[in-house]
């Protein structure tokens, strides 16, 4: 809502060729509140002035030297592209008034100027005008909301090489061509994750109840992992992640991926624990403690992945929504078996 304060500070130009009646409405609009009174007789810096200022109104004399009142509004029309003039006309013509209404002027005075008129006209000339700027806002932001909806439901597909643009009307070969490639790369990238595993067949071989916290240990990691990127990324997107401030984002994201992790990997760790106990193992207890750190250390460096992928690709060029998620599962995959198995080679003999 547009209130009595916002209508006093309406930034308000004066032009006119007679001094008396620059100072008749100047000290007329002054002693009525309104703060931001800009005044000249040179309807050539009419055009200059409100270009550089953005008058929210602008009382303009008709009749001037060198350059008339519709000369200038024609000018205006040159800077308000929206096509409206936020002019109140000053005349002693009554044939002009018809005449700059339709040239696009908003509201006209006839001179002499009287008071109770001039105020209630540039009252109700800078409410409909800043009712104007505020609906122009509005609708601005409502649009430029739309377009991160839309953005924000395009990331679940782009992260797994759906684009924007494909649609269920989308012809298969089209689909495929897109999709593929990035299947290839995740396939590429799982080898990655296996070829770890590979490095500790040993460990697994006697140790064959690691091969039940696997995928446990995947899945936490992966899911706090994805929860740091799906926060970097709308932080990016809604321009709430501004330049310099990427160091507190991965250091608050570790921060949350050790705590999640040793909360989670407590009751991970006794799980462990329970079912090395049934299967009568006397490593039971290092198996829970194996369990218990690679959660801790495996839910931290899935977080910072999280965090840091999607900044490290905008840097290169690359569009963060669509590679990030390949390159955190495979951080995340390699980070997780490697940690828990390396530990469970260490610790457990």
């Amino acid at each position: 809502m547009i209130s009595s304060a916002d209508i006093l500070r309406g930034k308000i130009l004066i032009v006119d060729d007679q001094s008396v009646n620059v100072q008749v409405l100047e000290q007329m609009l002054r002693g009525a509140g309104y703060e931001a009174i800009t005044c000249t007789m040179e309807p050539g810096q009419v055009a200059g002035l409100h270009l550089q200022n953005h008058y929210d109104l602008i009382l303009l004399d008709l009749q001037m030297p060198g350059q008339d009142g519709f000369q200038v509004m024609e000018q205006l029309k040159e800077i308000e592209k929206g096509g409206y003039l936020p002019v109140l006309v000053l005349t002693a013509q009554p044939d002009h008034k018809l005449r700059a209404l339709k040239a696009g002027a908003k509201d006209f005075v006839s001179k002499p100027f009287d008071l109770a008129e001039v105020l209630l006209r540039v009252h109700n000339m800078l409410e409909v005008r800043l009712l104007h700027l505020q609906t122009k806002k509005l609708y601005e932001e409502i649009v430029a909301e739309r377009k991160v909806s839309f953005e924000l439901t395009a990331q679940p597909g782009a992260m797994v090489g759906v684009e924007k643009e494909v649609r269920v009307s989308t012809p298969w070969y089209r689909s495929l061509r897109l999709r593929y490639p990035w299947l290839q790369i995740n396939l590429l990238s799982s080898f990655t994750a296996a070829a770890v595993v590979g490095l500790f067949q040993g460990t697994i071989d006697r140790l064959l109840i690691l091969t039940i916290f696997l995928p446990v240990l995947a899945d936490q990691s992966g899911s706090t992992g994805s929860q740091a990127l799906a926060i970097t990324l709308r932080g990016m997107i809604l321009g709430d992640l501004k330049a310099g401030k990427e160091k507190a984002q991965i250091m608050k994201e570790a921060t949350l991926g050790l705590m999640n992790g040793a909360l989670v990997g407590l009751v991970a760790a006794i799980a462990m624990f329970g079912v090395a106990s049934v299967h009568h193992l006397s490593s039971a207890p290092m198996l829970s403690l194996v369990v218990f750190l690679s959660m801790i250390g495996s839910c931290v460096i899935s977080a910072v992945c999280g965090a840091i992928v999607p900044i490290v690709l905008k840097r290169f060029g690359a569009d963060p929504v669509t590679a990030s998620s390949i390159f955190l599962t495979t951080a995340t995959n390699v980070a997780s078996m490697g940690l828990f198995l390396g530990l469970a080679a260490l610790l457990v003999k």
